[in-house]
């Protein structure tokens, strides 16, 4: 069995600090080493076959295929199809491969794009495999997923229908780097079907990790076509998208553009037509056919009008896909442009060099799942991020008063399908934060946003896997808060941020870490404790309780003076829960078993008179909490006051830790009973007590038997 997910993301955490999911150093996919594989399939004279994409339908999945056609589907070798296979043959080409069954437009688009790009491509083909004297039939591709690069590992069992491979396949010499880069994606996805709709930017960021920047062509910035033309010089992908037609699906226009669809941009030039300048726009259709047959077009008897240079250089007559377009045809025809390079460099012309931070974080229902703006009283519980952008330093140059400052955000999928991952609409704000607020360093409350106004965000919530947006901002302090549309719509997400000038990055509420003693250390609740400055956090009646718990003792203790688990049981729902207005299911026997080993400070199995004073006094404690803040008189604790109510206890909480409260200790309904919440302080104020008497201050050292020790009766 493996560890709980807990200590996954922890171990994660600490791997990804020293240096894990670089591309220098990718996570393994589902724990695949290539090399090691390869190796043992060599010394064994076996062939590869992944088990964790086996080559059957499930790896086909749904709705792609008809079932008589999916019945018909034979796993095949490059070798058992053509004689020869290569993997690259003298270096990779858009011209190379063809589109199979297979709607990924939006993947092959990108594909296309990458074949220009060396550095890009080395990064995501690694040039250590092929067909020669090391074949095994195992490959393997590099993605960036989310923020860290992986390695993912497929055998090279293709699916055919009668010997024809119905997804990508070579048009030219056998070359299959295409075919075995699409099936990888694919495992990486879920299946091929996973594939059928997608967007270019999904695929251009996962093939370089970089900074990605999509065009409204619609309301095209006046520096477009700056922009190309510089991002065609840096190492960028271009892609661009035609509208949607009238109907759902791609239809051929008489222009022959297709709607719907996803295209490459694998070049721009300007070329001097009857004496004036005219800009020219390189696009690629992945299908390997219908082109433009417009101005400029393969055809065209505009490129009479051009010197035998710009001709030679430009025009070449084939029927592959790829079409000179002017920008003013391509303005009209295009609804989107965008461009994935791996720094912002391109967007503007000056030499300044980027800072970058990334940071990740989740939006949990009830939690920090707050909404966007209009949703005033939760939009403050969405996560928060602290930025100072400092205006000193190599950075700052005479261009700072150009747009200084991108923003991407990233919605992560947790699902192993990606089809079933839903795509919220996203957005982020901008504050300034003001000079009473400049030494803040916990979560800015609900006060801050109801009096102040962002002073950026980006658009409109677009219903996509990323989105960007960027700003000039002057040097100072602000707060970014990433949101969802609407509340509770749960997910994960990456924020990468980006400046020319000097920028720091921290979350104001250290989300995603679990740091019990930096977060609850110096701020545990003094009230349940004995002496006189106690008793003033208690009502009359509980004070009254608390002084006469020795009479409560004495009804349940045995003839030692002692309670077990099952006569805490009765005391605590005889005289904590009974007599309440609201109905409880009652402290269960195995919180209470919880609930003994936490306070049984002898370790005899049962609390004795002064283990059940401190127990007594917390748990009336806890209990007035949380009445106060269930003003409904329910029993149940909704969870967008979960963070209140803790923090009226004197614990202090990070995002992170509340989401992990929140998934751990609420019910389907997004509640917390009386009783797990009871539960919850106490073992908050146990934990921290360990960690802080264990530690030697910045972590602990446990021999096998004392964790075990710790663990079973903790």
């Amino acid at each position: 069995m493996p560890p709980p997910g807990v200590i996954l993301n922890i171990i994660e955490h600490r791997r990804r600090a020293e240096g894990e999911g670089s591309i220098e150093n990718p996570v393994k996919f589902h724990g695949q080493d290539f090399h090691t594989l390869r190796q043992y399939c060599l010394r064994n004279r076996l062939r590869f076959t992944d088990g964790t994409f086996p080559p059957d339908s499930s790896s086909i999945g749904p709705g792609i295929m008809e079932d008589h056609d999916l019945a018909r589907v034979v796993w095949r070798r490059p070798w058992e199809v053509v004689k020869n296979p290569h993997l690259i043959v003298d270096g990779v080409s858009r011209f190379d491969f063809g589109q199979g069954r297979l709607g990924d437009c939006w993947f092959l688009a990108s594909i296309g794009a990458m074949t220009f790009q060396k550095r890009i491509l080395e990064q995501v083909l690694p040039t250590d495999q092929g067909f020669g004297n090391d074949y095994a039939g195992i490959f393997h591709f590099r993605f960036w997923r989310f923020g860290k690069w992986v390695d993912v590992v497929v055998d090279d069992k293709l699916p055919t229908i009668n010997n024809t491979f119905i997804f990508v396949h070579p048009k030219t010499a056998g070359e299959f780097w295409a075919a075995l880069l699409e099936k990888a994606y694919a495992k990486v996805c879920g299946s091929y079907s996973d594939m059928a709709i997608g967007y270019l930017s999904e695929a251009m960021l996962d093939f370089t990790g970089g900074v990605y920047v999509g065009f409204n062509l619609r309301r095209p910035p006046p520096d477009l076509w700056d922009i190309m033309h510089r991002a065609v010089k840096h190492i960028s992908l271009l892609g661009c998208l035609t509208p949607q037609g009238q109907k759902s699906g791609n239809a051929v226009l008489p222009n022959g553009l297709v709607t719907g669809h996803a295209y490459a941009v694998t070049g721009v030039t300007q070329v001097i037509s009857y004496g004036q300048p005219v800009r020219l726009v390189r696009v690629w259709n992945p299908w390997g056919q219908a082109e433009w047959t417009g101005d400029w077009s393969d055809r065209s008897s505009l490129w009479q009008s051009v010197s035998l240079e710009d001709r030679a250089r430009c025009l070449q007559i084939a029927d592959n896909g790829e079409f000179w377009i002017s920008l003013d045809s391509f303005l009209k025809n295009f609804c989107i442009l965008e461009i994935c390079c791996l720094s912002p460099n391109f967007l503007d012309d000056s030499k300044c060099r980027w800072a970058s931070s990334f940071h990740d974080g989740r939006w949990v229902a009830g939690v920090t799942a707050g909404g966007c703006i209009d949703h005033i009283e939760t939009f403050w519980t969405n996560p928060q991020y602290l930025v100072t952008v400092t205006a000193t330093g190599p950075q700052y140059t005479e261009h700072h008063g150009l747009r200084n400052t991108l923003v991407t955000l990233i919605q992560k999928s947790d699902k192993t399908h990606r089809h079933l991952s839903p795509n919220y609409g996203i957005d982020f704000y901008i504050y300034v934060v003001p000079p009473d607020f400049q030494n803040h360093r916990q979560k800015f409350p609900s006060s801050f946003f109801y009096g102040h106004n962002p002073v950026a965000k980006a658009e409109s919530f677009p219903v996509a896997r990323e989105m960007t947006a960027y700003f000039q901002l002057k040097p100072g302090k602000y707060i970014i808060v990433p949101s969802t549309k609407h509340p509770n719509e749960a997910s994960s997400f990456v924020l990468k941020i980006f400046s020319k000038l000097y920028i720091l990055a921290e979350d104001c509420c250290a989300q995603g870490h679990l740091d019990i003693s930096k977060h609850l250390g110096a701020q545990i609740p003094a009230a349940p404790e004995d002496g006189n400055s106690a008793k003033k956090k208690f009502s009359c009646s509980e004070r009254h309780e608390m002084e006469n718990f020795q009479h409560v003792f004495s009804q349940y203790h045995d003839q030692y003076m002692e309670v077990n688990a099952e006569q805490l049981q009765m005391l605590l729902n005889e005289k904590v829960i009974k007599g309440l207005t609201f109905q409880t299911g009652g402290f269960a026997l195995d919180t209470c078993r919880s609930i003994l080993a936490m306070m049984d400070l002898s370790v005899t199995g049962k609390l004795c008179n002064e283990e059940f004073s401190r127990l007594w006094k917390r748990v009336l404690y806890y209990r007035d909490i949380f009445l106060k803040f269930d003003g409904s008189h329910s029993g149940r604790l909704p969870l967008n006051k979960l963070r209140s109510a803790i923090h009226a206890t004197g614990f202090t909480v990070s995002d992170g830790l509340l989401n992990l409260i929140a998934l751990r200790y609420s019910s389907s309904s997004g509640e917390l009973s009386l009783e797990s919440f009871i539960f919850l302080l106490l073992r908050l104020d146990c934990m921290d007590k360990i960690f802080r008497n264990l530690s030697s201050g910045s972590g602990i050292h446990l021999q096998e038997k004392e964790w075990l020790y710790l663990t079973i009766y903790s």
